[in-house]
């Protein structure tokens, strides 16, 4: 199976641009998330959006609870997939996760990325002595019960807190829907590898021009997170969006949008 089928890639905008732009997507969610972003980007470049396994339309048949308890196998699909299209300098838009694991395939694969954009991105969510992630252990134990004791009344609770935007409901019902159309298993392994992963190292080893979009209320990332990133990555910009929850490209895509047209 090849990273087309694999990753089911999808490229639209401008076919004969020289200049391209990677979408990667966060958890519970696939590449349907960007679509009030991409389209303010078609007329000028050309748009990659893709799943990640086990989510949205990836092949069902790649999926490994064992190899994708890491983050590094998301990368490693990044790396793949922007081979097999020979994608050279293009530019990385991640959201959540996906801003790791793009800075993850950019540090063993640099010619792929010139650029990268990490979207309410954490290294780290546990909290660690003088580093705010935002979680306790304790925190995630709770979670991880809930998630299998009783996987949809979780996704029911979850989905609300994390969307935010309690005054457009229907945001927060097409998160639950995303979720609920995920096996379980699969949910719970990818919450635990992004939930207890650390990469705050990493960063170290990262040299590419970034950009940093936070909103300015997020329960999953703190802004003291974004802060930490801009910190520690050495040519980066913090931007800061007048957005609620986790998911600015869905909930405030205008902000996302002027965000990176300040940057691509």
């Amino acid at each position: 199976m090849n990273s087309i089928e694999k990753n089911n890639v999808t490229i639209t905008g401008n076919q004969d641009s020289k200049e391209t732009l990677v979408f990667g997507h966060g958890f519970g969610t696939d590449q349907t998330y960007w679509r009030f972003v991409t389209k303010s980007f078609s007329e000028i470049y050309k748009i990659i959006t893709f799943d990640n396994v086990g989510a949205g339309k990836a092949a069902p048949s790649a999926y490994s609870n064992h190899k994708y308890s890491l983050l590094q196998s998301y990368a490693d699909d990044i790396i793949d997939l922007a081979e097999e299209l020979r994608i050279k300098d293009a530019v990385f838009i991640g959201h959540s996760v996906s801003g790791i694991t793009g800075m993850l395939a950019s540090i063993k694969a640099p010619e792929l990325f010139s650029k990268h954009i990490f979207m309410n991105a954490s290294p780290r969510y546990l909290n660690d002595k003088e580093y705010i992630g935002g979680f306790e252990q304790s925190d995630l134990k709770e979670l991880y019960n809930k998630m299998q004791t009783n996987y949809h009344a979780w996704v029911s609770g979850f989905a609300p807190i994390f969307m935010g935007n309690p005054e457009k409901p229907e945001l927060a019902i097409e998160f639950a829907n995303s979720l609920s159309s995920l096996r379980p298993d699969v949910a719970y392994t990818v919450c635990k590898a992004i939930f207890e992963s650390d990469h705050r190292k990493d960063l170290l080893k990262f040299s590419k021009k970034s950009l940093i979009i936070q909103s300015i209320k997020d329960i999953a990332v703190p802004a003291e997170v974004a802060m930490y990133l801009n910190k520690n990555i050495k040519d980066s910009v913090l931007y800061m969006i007048n957005a609620d929850g986790h998911f600015p490209h869905i909930s405030a895509p205008d902000e996302v949008v002027k965000a990176l047209k300040t940057f691509i």
